[in-house]
């Protein structure tokens, strides 16, 4: 068995059932690596401990689905965002609620907690975020300029910087003290869905839909690192302790990648899904997904996964070549400015003054706070991890031990009760399979079409070509293509396109629908003005052919909004990650009501 367990580099920790309803949100603790929290449709925050399928306590108190959540450093609070804006910070050892802060109008989308203070930064849907004191009502500072929903947020670990990731495909560096922006970062083509720094070394990192992790030297605010290597959207990050490498997580896959120069260390595939959260502890990488009601944990050995070597990244993803390294110094010295932690805490910094306007009474805080409680399901499990007899001794201590490695298939304990037969085997896998293989053959064959039209002529033909076709599954693939090119998108383009978006916003796949939503969320971002000032302009003396055939353009693209905007405000209503795009898109495309 010992043998066993050193074999397997990926293995599924655990699934359970995490809500009554859909789960909308999750993460981990990073410290321990050990704690999960969990948000759901059900309103509720859950906290369990990870390979642990009992629920140690449900935090209760919101009244709209919970969106995103997040621990602070020490893993004593956390917080919980909601649909509808409100903000919940829970004290986990005295099992209470700790603050509700009310300001956002929109769905919050990203919280985080400051590295050593009373402070947590939040975004919403409104595009704003928000850095709050916890101690006090309101918030201290506002910071605009994202045009788009932002999705990640980062403090720098000295405390002074805070990072922003947003659907506008930028990425932006705020000073905390002065409330402005240091700097603006703009190489991503896609969302970015994630940021992270780097632990030590002036350096920062961000995952996008575009598939690439891009690394920005924060001294002379340069791009020093594209890494291309992910197949699927980036959708988080995670350095390794010692900041040699990064971690990337994509769907169902771990990569491992290196930079300076930029190349691909180790490839890990992992069925963890749509992975939503990283931890790293005792060399052992956890990775946590969810699907419906239920949460799926994830560990990945550390130890047996390539961290150095690995060629560069020029079309190819990995080699084993070995790849001489940037010299350093034995100790590892940082080829970059390393951040200065402070000696105090940043609790007697002062930000700013807060937010008179988002003072309540002290009757409606006791009002709010009455109606949050927590529900102690595992009383063994909570005292043992958040109160403790002794402080020195906190569970989960820092130094837990690894999660074993299952025993290999066909040791004692994994064979099945009833064994398939090899015939018996092959016959379930052979079901389906000749009718999957006809339809993804024509689906190739009628893709292969496209790309001959879009070769020979223009991507409007193309377009054209695919829509004639009669399958979805094609217009699809096309527009997850030039979604990432917003520079091939024209006017002809979004005629042909919007009445095609109508149908992806209501199919029954998710991924149409998300397809469907970035479209339009682009034609809104670049055409919109266009078409609107088109149709307001004063008619021409003379007959103008060009302008008149541009007027009808935006005529028709206008009617189509209007019907896609009526829809975005029909499914708007529905609770979870839709309703959240939706409500996003409703906002979006706000200014259709004024339109002639």
């Amino acid at each position: 068995m010992a043998a066993a367990s050193t074999t397997k580099i990926a293995w599924r920790l655990q699934e359970f059932e995490a809500h009554s309803s859909s789960v909308s949100c999750l993460a981990l603790g990073k410290s321990s690596g050990r704690l999960l929290a969990t948000g759901g449709e059900d309103c509720r925050v859950n906290i369990w401990a990870v390979s642990k399928a009992n629920c140690i306590m449900s935090l209760t108190g919101h009244k709209n689905p919970v969106e995103c959540i997040q621990f602070n450093m020490s893993e004593e609070q956390v917080v919980a965002g909601s649909q509808s804006g409100s903000i919940r910070v829970w004290d986990l050892e005295a099992a209470k609620i700790l603050r509700t802060l009310m300001g956002h109008k929109a769905n919050i989308t990203s919280l985080g907690f400051h590295p050593f203070g009373d402070f947590l930064a939040s975004s919403s849907m409104d595009t704003n975020i928000k850095l709050w004191d916890v101690r006090r009502k309101g918030y201290v500072f506002r910071y605009k300029g994202h045009t788009q929903a932002v999705r990640s947020l980062a403090f720098s670990p000295d405390g002074k910087w805070l990072a922003s990731a947003s659907d506008d495909c930028t990425v932006k560096l705020w000073d905390l003290a002065q409330g402005k922006t240091i700097t603006e970062f703009k190489s991503h083509t896609g969302p970015v869905n994630i940021v992270q720094f780097h632990p030590n070394e002036y350096l920062l990192a961000s995952g996008s839909s575009d598939r690439s992790i891009k690394l920005w030297d924060l001294e002379k605010f340069t791009m020093i690192g594209s890494l291309e290597g992910d197949t699927t959207p980036v959708r988080c990050v995670c350095f390794s302790p010692d900041g040699s490498c990064l971690y990337s997580g994509a769907t169902d896959s771990l990569r491992v990648f290196g930079w300076e120069p930029d190349r691909c260390f180790d490839v890990v595939l992992v069925g963890w899904g749509r992975v939503s959260d990283l931890a790293v502890c005792n060399q052992q990488l956890i990775g946590v997904s969810h699907q419906l009601s239920s949460v799926s944990s994830y560990v990945v050995d550390l130890k047996r996964v390539k961290k150095s070597g690995g060629a560069a990244i020029q079309g190819v993803i990995q080699d084993s070549q070995p790849l001489t390294e940037p010299k350093k110094d034995p100790k590892g010295t940082a080829l970059r400015k390393s951040y200065e932690r402070p000696t105090t805490t940043c609790g007697s910094q002062r930000y700013g003054r807060l937010n008179s306007s988002e003072r309540r009474s002290p009757s409606e805080d006791e009002a709010e706070e009455k109606l949050s409680s927590a529900e102690i399901h595992n009383a063994e499990d909570y005292k043992a991890i958040f109160q403790p007899k002794n402080a020195i001794s906190r569970t989960p201590p820092k130094m837990s031990e690894p999660f074993p490695a299952p025993p290999e298939d066909g040791e004692s304990g994994t064979a099945p009760s009833a064994a398939l037969s090899d015939e018996e085997a092959l016959t379930q896998i052979r079901k389906g399979h000749d009718t999957m293989c006809v339809m993804l053959s024509s689906r190739h064959k009628n893709l292969q079409t496209v790309r001959a039209m879009w070769a020979r002529e223009d991507i409007k033909m193309a377009l054209d070509t695919a829509v004639s076709m009669n399958d979805l599954s094609i217009v699809v693939d096309i527009l997850n293509i030039i979604n990432l090119q917003p520079s091939l998108w024209k006017l002809d383009v979004c005629v042909t396109i919007l009445p095609q978006l109508d149908k992806l916003l209501q199919s029954k796949y998710e991924s149409y629908m998300q397809t469907g939503c970035t479209s339009l969320r682009l034609v809104m971002k670049h055409f919109w003005t266009l078409i609107s000032d088109t149709l307001k302009a004063t008619p021409s003396v003379g007959v103008d052919i060009t302008r008149e055939e541009r007027h009808h353009k935006c005529r028709v693209c206008c009617k189509q909004l209007k019907n896609l905007s009526n829809i975005a405000k029909n499914k708007a209503a529905q609770v979870g990650r839709h309703g959240s795009a939706f409500k996003e898109l409703q906002l979006l495309m706000a200014p259709l009501d004024d339109s002639p």
